[in-house]
């Protein structure tokens, strides 16, 4: 996404990979609608397009207080939108704590505007750490989209596979497909073929099977929220992965900038896990014979579904974090310690 004309721009993920097209947002409602329509997805994007969204209340003189509490409702599991909009508050001026007469719009676009642009950054030095996990020919299976379109650039779990092809070591990518909604298949799998790395997409149910063969070298996710002690809240089928990386002896790494890392929340049974319409897991979209989107139903009439978004893999199944200061061990120790080496710590 990005801001224009006092306008965010952002590319609407629904339509992917079928139709690119961007649309622009104009008001802090259509920012929220934006963010739980599901127009923009990952937790790095959700926080910059929050930030944003408090930028256009700024400009159009409505409530940061209001406009604070509709956006931080819009998606309740990934942290990085809480964050990034208690950073943003404080840029205005206030009577008391978020609430005032005045506001200074020009400071929180500023504001939005850092955290934009350190979200490109954290991604960035997540690849240069993360593709020395890498070797050459390295196979390596994904979940969900967690690249460009998640972070606004290079992306988490992508980013140290881009630095990996730039270097010359050739990596395989494993595309899971991550139902429901098909983020791998539909956008991940659509910005490595565009990165021109070799893959392949699976269906969610194959990765096992291929770590069983020795097929698969390393799986990298990201993450939307990870607890105190480690505990990483992903897109549902995160954990199935992991259950089958652990019973093959194979390294699991969850690539994420600081931003997710909520070190108030505990562990993962304190991570609140979004539900959303089963309609989700009813139907599928994609194109007809004719080129043409269509949806269609895929159980019969009758047939009810439950659809949590995420899933909680403990960090006992987890190798390690990829920040952006270095590789830490998933502990409530290595976390500390990646806030220590953060640019900026006492």
């Amino acid at each position: 996404m990005w801001w224009e004309d006092d306008a965010v721009g952002f590319i609407d993920q629904r339509r992917l990979p079928h139709r690119f097209e961007s649309e622009r947002a104009t008001t802090m409602i259509q920012v929220a609608d934006a963010i739980s329509g599901m127009a923009v997805l990952g937790a790095p994007t959700i926080g910059v397009m929050g930030s944003y969204g408090l930028a256009l209340a700024a400009k159009n003189g409505d409530s940061l207080s209001d406009a604070y509490d509709l956006l931080l409702n819009t998606r309740p599991t990934a942290i990085n939108l809480k964050v990034r909009l208690d950073e943003v508050m404080p840029a205005g001026s206030y009577t008391g704590s978020y609430v005032g007469s005045t506001t200074d719009s020009a400071a929180v676009l500023q504001a939005a505007r850092a955290h934009d642009d350190a979200e490109v950054d954290a991604a960035r030095s997540i690849g240069l750490h993360g593709a020395s996990l890498l070797p050459h020919g390295g196979r390596v299976l994904t979940h969900c989209n967690a690249g460009w379109m998640a972070a606004q650039d290079w992306g988490p779990a992508t980013s140290p596979i881009y630095a990996a092809a730039r270097e010359g070591l050739s990596p395989f990518v494993w595309v899971s497909e991550t139902g429901p909604r098909l983020q791998g298949a539909r956008i991940t799998a659509w910005e490595i073929l565009n990165e021109g790395i070799d893959h392949r997409l699976i269906a969610d149910g194959a990765g096992a099977q291929l770590m069983r063969q020795r097929l698969v070298g390393i799986v990298i996710t990201g993450a939307d929220r990870i607890a105190a002690n480690g505990d990483t809240a992903n897109k549902i089928g995160t954990y199935t992965h992991a259950l089958a990386v652990g019973a093959n002896g194979i390294p699991f790494y969850i690539a994420a900038p600081l931003t997710p890392f909520d070190r108030d929340t505990p562990d993962g049974e304190s991570i609140p896990v979004e539900e959303r319409d089963g309609d989700e897991v009813l139907f599928v979209e994609g194109l007809n014979d004719d080129g043409e989107v269509q949806r269609v139903r895929v159980p019969a009439h009758g047939t009810q579904a439950i659809n949590p978004a995420f899933d909680v893999t403990p960090a006992s199944f987890i190798t390690g974090f990829i920040t952006e200061v270095r590789v830490v061990p998933a502990t409530a120790e290595g976390i500390a310690e990646a806030f220590e080496r953060r640019p900026g710590s006492a």
